[in-house]
């Protein structure tokens, strides 16, 4: 699996490509956005887009869900959990800081339901806590995890928002992101790359 890391949107949130090299086909991870010279560089790479993933349902990791079905029929997945709020501007916080926006065609998914696309297997794992639909995305012939908002560099999401969970948030981490191998590449919502192995030393939450 190649992974490519584009920063996009207003919240600067990192939007992935999880590509199969082989076959072109690949998985959107969290589209805040979708700017023009990311959707060339789709085009121009040849990448056929066969999925949307979203690790939780805040406006910055999902306004650019309309652009990309703009160009690709394809599904949006999101835990069932965050089904209010992807439909509630207040809650997924876009009526704060835009107009607001909605989103109603996403299939809901359950823990540790698989989803197949691309030749790999992206196991959801339900981590509430930033917000009570929070997952993470484990494709475990790769060894990476696409963490969202649960678990960052050093740090962890914020649980300052309305449904949020600091308690919910840290168990959710140690109790199910902890599990996974210490070289498990993490590629967060938001700020750089890690793996569990330096978060299971280094992060002050944990």
């Amino acid at each position: 699996m190649k992974v490519e890391r584009f920063v996009t949107g207003i919240i600067s949130t990192n939007c992935y490509l999880a590509i199969n090299k082989e076959t072109r086909q690949a998985v959107v991870i969290d589209p805040a956005a979708s700017p023009s010279y990311l959707m060339k560089h789709i085009r121009s790479e040849g990448l056929k887009i066969e999925a949307i993933l979203l690790t939780h349902g805040h406006f910055d990791h999902m306004m650019g869900i309309d652009g990309f079905l703009a160009e690709y029929d394809v599904p949006v997945y999101v835990h069932e959990d965050d089904e209010d709020v992807m439909n509630q501007p207040e809650l997924n916080l876009s009526s704060t800081y835009t107009s607001g926006y909605t989103f109603s065609g996403a299939h809901y998914m359950k823990d540790n339901q698989v989803l197949t696309y691309a030749g790999y297997d992206f196991q959801v794992i339900h981590t509430p806590g930033h917000t009570r639909g929070g997952c993470c995305y484990y494709v475990e012939s790769e060894g990476v995890l696409f963490s969202g908002d649960t678990l960052f560099q050093n740090s962890v999401g914020r649980t300052d928002f309305q449904n949020s969970s600091t308690s919910d948030l840290i168990r959710s981490i140690r109790e199910k992101l902890m599990l996974l191998p210490d070289d498990t590449h993490v590629y967060p919502g938001h700020m750089g790359e890690t793996t569990i192995g330096h978060e299971r030393k280094y992060n002050p939450y944990i």
